[in-house]
């Protein structure tokens, strides 16, 4: 075709894009930045640590120190024993962007198993801490994986795990439990860390490290079948669909969080 038929041909489909670009953008509202974590104390926030009851924060796993939530085990007298704890903000969120910095720490505790050396999360869609059993070590939720430094070998950070749910890549359901970001960095311990989680209207998820996309995804759902659930089957009898609470892990290797701020979709 030539070149003017070909361009007078494509005008009207420009202007339609154009269009669709402001309606799209339309479709969506954002309201504001709200911070969650005030800087100065845990209000707002449940912890749940396994073997204990939602409220008791075992041995001052969660405090406050410089103005972030710090995972600390200077009470546990030098072992961790299984207790996976998670802090979970009161309010459960359906579409939104969360932000904050993370710094993984040193030392682990000696015991920590070899896998949750430099390893931590933040969980969303989560079930909340009310409805978890007594010895139940992960809530049934979506964890947007955290990784440090553990030897000299690389190791990337950003990976998304599923305990008690699952999730879609371009319509597949994902067999595995973790599934590792390929494009996300390893980043030395000691290290402030931006993380970002978009989940869209649609059910879109985006995880971002230092701004760059390391894992994109959909579908989240619970999953009764799932190897975790066997812990939480009275939840399952209860909920059709996940509730969406945020959460912040504790696995046996100290870790602070700070600047935490959520933003409502529509």
């Amino acid at each position: 075709m030539h070149s003017c038929r070909l361009a007078a041909a494509l005008a009207p489909l420009a202007v339609l894009a154009l269009l669709a670009a402001p309606a799209q953008a339309q479709a969506m509202k954002a309201g504001k930045w709200t911070p969650i974590f005030d800087g100065r104390s845990l209000d707002g926030w449940t912890p749940k640590i396994a073997g204990y009851p939602a409220g008791e924060n075992y041995a001052q796993t969660f405090v406050v120190q410089d103005g972030a939530i710090t995972v600390s085990y200077a009470g546990y007298d030098g072992k961790f024993g299984g207790k996976f704890g998670h802090l979970f903000y009161k309010t459960p969120f359906q579409a939104y962007r969360l932000r904050l910095n993370y710094k993984v720490l040193d030392p682990a505790l000696p015991d920590t198993p070899a896998w949750a050396r430099s390893n931590s999360g933040v969980m969303f869609a989560s079930q909340s801490p009310q409805s978890m059993s007594l010895a139940q070590p992960f809530p049934m939720s979506v964890e947007f994986q955290i990784l440090g430094r553990d030897g000299a070998g690389p190791r990337p950070t950003g990976a998304v795990c599923t305990p008690g749910t699952s999730i879609t890549f371009d319509g597949v359901k994902a067999k595995e439990h973790c599934i590792p970001s390929k494009t996300a960095p390893t980043i030395a311990n000691g290290t402030w860390t931006s993380l970002e989680l978009e989940v869209l209207p649609s059910g879109q998820v985006t995880q971002k490290i230092n701004g760059a996309v390391v894992h994109r995804y959909a579908g989240v759902a619970l999953d009764p079948t799932d190897s975790f659930a066997a812990v939480a089957r009275p939840y399952f009898e209860t909920h059709k669909a996940t509730e969406g609470y945020i959460a912040l892990q504790s696995e046996g290797h100290p870790i602070a969080f700070k600047d935490i701020e959520v933003q409502e979709l529509q």
